[in-house]
Formats: C-alpha cells, structure tokens, sequence
C-alpha cells in the first residue's frame, strides 16, 4: 500500500513538473510564433570567420557554419529564407538557406566590403567595397551581379532610401556622401560632409539623410532633394550608434563619450534632449509596439530599457562583460544582446526586462540577424 501511494505521488510530481514545464515554455514563446514557425539567431564571429545558428525557441545553439574571414553586414532577408553576409578579407557575399543551415552562393564584389542593404521589395543588394571604390548591385533571385557604380574614396556604406529610387554612400576618405541612382547606380550628387563619414539614417519619407563622423562629435544633416547639406550638428561626444524612431520623428544617438544618450528632432535638426545612462552606451534598438529603446553600455556589462515618451531609464540589465548589438525579434517579445569579450548572446524578455539565458556562439561575436520561418 505504501508503495502504491509513493508511486502515485512520484506519477502527481512528474505531471507537475511537465505542466510547470510547459507554461515556463509558452510565457517565453514569442507571441507572433505559431506552431510550426521556426525563430532562429544569426550571430557572426570575427575572430573564427563562422556564423553560430541559434533556435530561439529551444535556447540552444544548433550549428556553426563556416563563412570566411572577417564576416560582416550581417543582414536576414526581408522576403526570402535566407541570411546574407560579407567576408571583408575575401571581397564576397555569402547566403545561407535558412532551411538547409547551409552556405550556397559566394558572389565576389570587390575588396574589403563592409556592409550590405536590401531594396524595400526585397529584389535587389547592394555592397560598397570599400577597398575598391566600387559600389555593386545584385539580383536576389538570379545572385548575378546586375550593375556597378563608382563612389568616392573608401565608401564606407551604402543605404538605399525607403523610397527605393536611390542609394546613398558614406565615403570616409572625401569627407562626402554619394547619391547613385538605384537601378543603374549612376552618379546623381555628391556632398561634403563631417569628416571620415560612417554610418548612415535614412528618413522614412526619404527626406533627409543623417552622418555620422569616425573622428569627430558631430553628425550632418543632408536634404536629399535639395541634393544639399543643411547642417553639422556638434553632439559633445562621439556617436556609437544611429537608432531612428519609426516614425522618423526622433534620431537616438548613444555616445561612450558623453556617458548617455543624445536625442534629435528630425524636424528641426537639433539636439533636442540628452539622457545620462552610465559608462559607456555603445547600441541601441528600439521597439515600436511599447515605444521602448534598449541601450548597450559596453563597460558596464548591461543593457538600460528607456522609456522614451516620458524620457525614463529602467533598471539595468546586467547581460555581460562587453554587450554591444542589440536586437528585437519580430514583435519585441525577445531582446538579444551580443557580448564580444565573454563570447555569449544574452537572451531578454523585452516585456519583464528579465535575463533569460546566456548562450556561448563563438568568438569575438558581433553582428546578429533574425529569421522567421
């Protein structure tokens, strides 16, 4: 009798646990994810030349695939199953099927490419090789190459606008930004601008462009209409990040330098705003669903939640000893977190601000993408 009943609670604790189980797994399911969709990260490492697969679902890694030397422009696919990436020492592009976990076309674009953007449609690419002053345009579905187009020395990156009719290009060496014609990449304008130019925001309304200085505290605003520099805007320290809200209306700037955030009007052109949020901000992402920006502080190994329409830092996050990118999946359930020096990706459920898990990927990581499928 006493065994019958041991082993019936034995059986009650077991049910148990499975239902505790299973509602631990449904609250950390992201909301958007159905059955049968797969949620996977994308986590590029510098110091191996691999790309790390990780199922967001399982909280697990599942493979590491070899990309080449110096990966970088990690970018997913807005329409296809695919994640696209770059080797800066071999001058290609490379593209993994999500599906097979496989790498199946290397395209060569020229030497030292740094970063790649998609066409709003999803049907062309476009790469700066910044090594050959050349900037490429390639085919999604063929993977040919379909045009070339001359930018100036070192182009650093190139963006298209949302309108899809141009391509702007950083050159950091001019000091200038390129305006091509995105189906033919001919030159449409070039424009000084601050000096050694790098990252670039592009407005919704494709209205204006903001750049970034690799030297200087400052960024320019460029009207891309006027084809015309408007103004550099000093920020008093030097910009980690270009983070646009989704409507336009605001460009968030972390800086290590000023120990917080800068905030701009995109209307106005002004430094409207700062917020002290620690050591060292570095990146940033922003979630539209709770109008919500996640900030980066490499030397603090933490990430801060700022509540932006009240301008409010949440408690911090500790992630790491070195966190940088950061990255909401689909719908903002999941916030990702890459980590360079302790070689993890942290895992955060954006709704509680609350650590999940820390999961190794591979050395010195940097880049991330996200994948539905």
């Amino acid at each position: 009798m006493k065994l019958r009943v041991n082993a019936r609670f034995i059986f009650l604790l077991i049910v148990l646990a499975g239902l505790a189980f299973r509602e631990v797994a449904l609250e950390l399911r992201p909301s958007f994810l159905r059955p049968g969709l797969h949620l996977f990260a994308y986590v590029g490492n510098t110091a191996e030349g691999t790309l790390t697969v990780v199922d967001l679902v399982k909280l697990s890694a599942v493979t590491t695939i070899p990309v080449g030397l110096g990966p970088s422009g990690l970018r997913a696919h807005p329409t296809r199953n695919e994640i696209w990436g770059l080797s800066s020492i071999g001058g290609y592009a490379w593209i993994l099927d999500t599906k097979l976990n496989r790498i199946v076309t290397r395209i060569p674009v020229g030497a030292e490419p740094y970063a790649l953007d998609f066409s709003p449609d999803g049907r062309r690419a476009y790469v700066a090789a910044s090594g050959s002053n050349t900037i490429v345009e390639i085919d999604c579905v063929t993977r040919q190459i379909v045009a070339r187009g001359n930018a100036g020395r070192r182009p650093w990156i190139a963006r298209v606008a949302p309108s899809g009719k141009i391509v702007v290009v950083s050159n950091r060496d001019d000091s200038s930004i390129s305006i091509l014609d995105a189906a033919s990449l001919t030159s449409l304008a070039v424009v000084p601008v601050v000096a050694q130019p790098e990252q670039l925001a592009i407005l919704p309304d494709s209205s204006k462009v903001f750049v970034t200085s690799g030297t200087a505290n400052e960024i320019s605003v460029v009207d891309l209409k006027r084809t015309a520099l408007l103004v550099n805007l000093s920020l008093g320290g030097a910009p980690g990040d270009l983070i646009l809200k989704s409507d336009g209306g605001e460009l968030y700037i972390p800086s290590g330098d000023a120990h917080g955030l800068l905030i701009v009007n995109t209307l106005t052109n002004e430094v409207g705003d700062f917020l002290l949020l620690g050591m060292s901000p570095t990146a940033g992402t922003f979630s539209a669903p709770d109008q919500k920006l996640y900030v980066s502080d490499s030397a603090a190994g933490r990430v801060i939640p700022i509540a932006i329409d009240v301008r409010q830092a949440g408690h911090p996050i500790p992630v790491g000893q070195n966190p940088r990118t950061c990255l909401l999946t689909p719908g903002g359930d999941i916030l990702l977190v890459v980590d360079t020096t302790s070689n993890d990706l942290a895992v955060i459920r954006a709704k509680t601000s609350s650590l999940i898990t820390l999961i190794p990927v591979g050395a010195r990581p940097r880049d991330i993408a996200i994948k539905v499928f």
